[in-house]
């Protein structure tokens, strides 16, 4: 198992020490909250840091905007360089949601820009928890929306070994169902090609691209290679190791943070197909056509495409359905997953 090995020139001084004794005994004793109070420049980044190192869990920090999360990454990301520590903030450049103007009669479409990079920074998060302890994450409040369920997430996965039996066509299948995209022209961040018997699968992480051999039914080799993330290079340039990671096996997980498996998603249309009843029927006791004829049109839209595909554009909408989840109930988040215990909350506030 990984630890938490902190790396730095300097060691605990003044109140640093004591602070740092008393929130790790805390800790142990299981107290839910701990204040660490300080002015800017007194060290709390680096107290915390030692107290990580001390406890040795998962650790969680959140900031109340993304800037001061980055710079907490930078920060923890010098104090940790070997162990997996990873920026999770929300993706969107832009956002609009969608609305309707029953006056004028218009629809706007939900629109979004999503930030390439920080998505990717946000899958590399999520699969370090399900592989390692040694985890700690700096994240704005994006942590605490929804992120769908941890157990699709996992049972979606799929493992590949050397020498395992699987037709070609059924190992491409299983990349669909996780969300890999097929291009033989570009080749980019969850996507996959195919040239013959051999497969390329760019790792939704954007860190590595994974290339699956096969001789007739069976896998011959399996090859790991890292890359530049976010660079836009053409392919034979993107390895660093021209001549990989051999590997014995390796777990490919999902290419979108909402998985949910067939038989739920059969389940799920049935349930949003009964609200948008009660809902359309609830709109035209009221009079309004437009918005129910509006509703109907939208829903049933992203419905097929729910069918066809397994997943649509603001499917989050829909989060309750597709985890089988009441009226009410709270969604999975990544603080919440239970490999992610939270051992701290930072206040980065200044104080005077």
């Amino acid at each position: 198992m990984n630890k938490f090995v902190f790396n730095s020139k300097f060691k605990p001084a003044g109140d640093q020490p004591q602070a740092i004794k008393k929130l790790v005994e805390g800790l142990k004793k299981g107290y839910r909250d701990q204040t660490l109070l300080g002015v800017t420049g007194s060290g709390k980044t680096f107290s915390m840091a030692k107290v990580v190192e001390a406890v040795q869990r998962p650790t969680l920090i959140i900031s109340h905007n993304k800037t001061l999360a980055a710079q907490l990454y930078g920060e923890f990301k010098q104090f940790f360089p070997d162990n997996a520590v990873h920026y999770f903030v929300s993706y969107y450049d832009y956002y609009q949601p969608e609305a309707y103007l029953p006056q004028t009669d218009t629809y706007i479409e939900k629109e979004a820009t999503i930030n390439e990079e920080i998505d990717r920074l946000r899958h590399a998060a999520t699969q370090s928890l399900l592989s390692r302890r040694d985890v700690l994450i700096v994240a704005s409040v994006s942590c605490i929306y929804g992120l769908g369920e941890k157990a699709d997430y996992e049972a979606l996965s799929q493992r590949f070994s050397v020498n395992q039996q699987i037709k070609r066509n059924n190992l491409l299948l299983q990349l669909i169902k996780m969300q890999y995209e097929r291009s033989d022209k570009q080749f980019l961040r969850g996507q996959f090609r195919v040239r013959g018997e051999t497969i390329d699968i760019h790792l939704a992480t954007g860190e590595s691209v994974v290339r699956i051999q096969m001789f007739g039914d069976t896998i011959e080799n399996i090859h790991a290679f890292n890359i530049i993330p976010g660079k836009d290079i053409p392919w034979a340039e993107a390895f660093h190791n021209k001549a990989g990671q051999t590997l014995e096996s390796i777990t490919i997980l999902p290419a979108k943070h909402f998985m949910t498996p067939e038989d739920r998603i059969s389940k799920a249309m049935n349930s949003i197909r009964s609200e948008l009843q009660e809902q359309l029927n609830e709109l035209r006791k009221q009079g309004k056509e437009v918005e129910a004829y509006r509703l109907d049109k939208k829903t049933n839209y992203d419905l097929e495409m729910l069918e066809q595909v397994g997943y649509c554009n603001g499917i989050e909408n829909y989060s309750r359905h597709l985890s089988d989840r009441g009226p009410g109930e709270p969604p999975s988040m990544l603080p919440f997953r239970k490999s992610a215990a939270c051992t701290q909350a930072i206040n980065h506030a200044n104080r005077t």
